[in-house]
């Protein structure tokens, strides 16, 4: 079945499957896609969560930034992760008894490298995303649009963000500015004044999200994460560590930009843990340290580049992804962004779970890709013009 065949009927069922850099699990988004004047519309028809077994996230885990490991290891990693994304796609077709027509996986990041470098005689920037497409297309009997990113970047952009499409398809409105703040293991933001077109939309990753918390949440207290802020609430901020981590030179630079695993995994996260015990053996004060960061360069990124475009007007300060649950981060967030007339919400209030809004977006992108339609948003990725992204598995 080739985009050709598909195009006389554009109205279609879409998964949309997204592993983040949190590398905690997998989000399946089954969503209903169609033409809708100047942008598509988007209906989310059901969403669910899967964790990765305990040696896949292992294994994941070994396999970002390392420094050495084997061909072989990667292989297997690629086609293993194909598996259990099928999995989980299976499953949540099952549940909720959905026919699908096309699937949009995003892949799991090992690297992701948004400024050129020099290798082998030649600078370029670069990104990998393991999953292996035609896996999960013969596994699930359906076509799969994957490895969105390289196209971005081999048109100058940075590959990301890539979610802007669908907050533009979802939330942009007449008379409100939005701004869509994702809280993953990366910490990213859709910036749209109220009645503009996609042209005006800003958006990059502010820096760490729920990276660095989790980390310290495995590594302080044996647990994948700090359910609901609980422990970073019982803490107090280390100010002089925060003070040191605010001049980061990533928190300096101006959009696009992006940041993952590279710059605030797990080299940064125990540097960190280390400023902090020099002040306090405190676990907790860690914690709080580290969600005030968080906190902080999401409020100042807002304010430095987005909150001009405003013009003055309130704003709907939309968030999704798990820092959506973290009510300690939530509450930091709030005590920044009410100083700059943004109203603090979930993607939930306004219909779309804080989980599945990320799935839902590369479900977005296949639907695009297979009607022949550009993904990115260059004015957001940096790219020269806007390009077609992803490659097509067929079944």
């Amino acid at each position: 079945m080739s985009p050709k065949a598909k195009t006389a009927s554009k109205e279609m069922i879409v998964a949309g499957v997204m592993s983040g850099t949190s590398a905690d699990g997998i989000d399946v988004a089954v969503t209903r896609i169609a033409s809708g004047g100047k942008r598509p519309t988007i209906e989310l028809l059901a969403h669910e969560g899967f964790r990765y077994p305990v040696a896949l996230r292992r294994a994941v885990l070994a396999a970002m930034n390392a420094e050495a490991t084997s061909t072989a290891e990667l292989a297997r990693l690629n086609w293993r992760l194909a598996l259990a994304y099928a999995e989980a796609v299976r499953a949540t077709a099952e549940r909720h008894k959905t026919k699908l027509d096309l699937i949009g996986c995003h892949g799991q990041t090992l690297y992701h490298q948004s400024a050129p470098t020099s290798y082998a005689g030649r600078r370029f920037a670069c990104t990998w995303q393991l999953g292996e497409p035609g896996v999960l297309a013969q596994e699930t009997g359906v076509p799969v649009v994957a490895n969105f990113r390289p196209a971005d970047m081999a048109a100058g952009g940075q590959g990301a963000p890539l979610v802007p499409l669908l907050d533009y398809a979802l939330f942009a409105d007449s008379r409100r500015g939005r701004v869509l703040q994702n809280i993953g293991g990366i910490a990213n933001f859709t910036s749209i004044p109220a009645a503009s077109g996609p042209e005006k939309i800003l958006a990059f990753d502010s820096g760490p999200g729920n990276m660095i918390l989790d980390w310290l949440a495995q590594e302080l207290y044996g647990k994948p994460y700090d359910r609901d802020g609980a422990w970073a609430a019982q803490g107090s901020v280390l100010k002089p560590v925060l003070a040191h981590a605010l001049k980061n030179p990533y928190f300096k630079q101006k959009p696009p930009r992006t940041a993952g695993r590279e710059q605030f995994g797990r080299e940064y996260s125990s540097r960190f843990l280390n400023e902090c015990q020099k002040i306090s053996k405190k676990p907790e004060d860690a914690l709080a340290t580290a969600a005030a960061l968080t906190a902080e360069t999401i409020a100042q990124a807002y304010r430095r580049f987005a909150h001009p475009t405003m013009q003055g007007r309130a704003v709907d300060y939309i968030v999704s992804g798990g820092g959506a649950r973290n009510r300690t981060l939530m509450a930091m967030l709030n005590q920044r962004l009410a100083r700059l007339h943004c109203q603090l919400a979930t993607s939930e209030e306004f219909g779309l779970p804080a989980e599945a809004k990320e799935a839902a977006a590369f479900a977005l992108l296949a639907w695009q890709t297979w009607h022949g339609r550009p993904g990115n948003v260059a004015s957001a990725t940096g790219a020269k013009r806007p390009v077609l992204l992803g490659q097509v598995a067929y079944v």
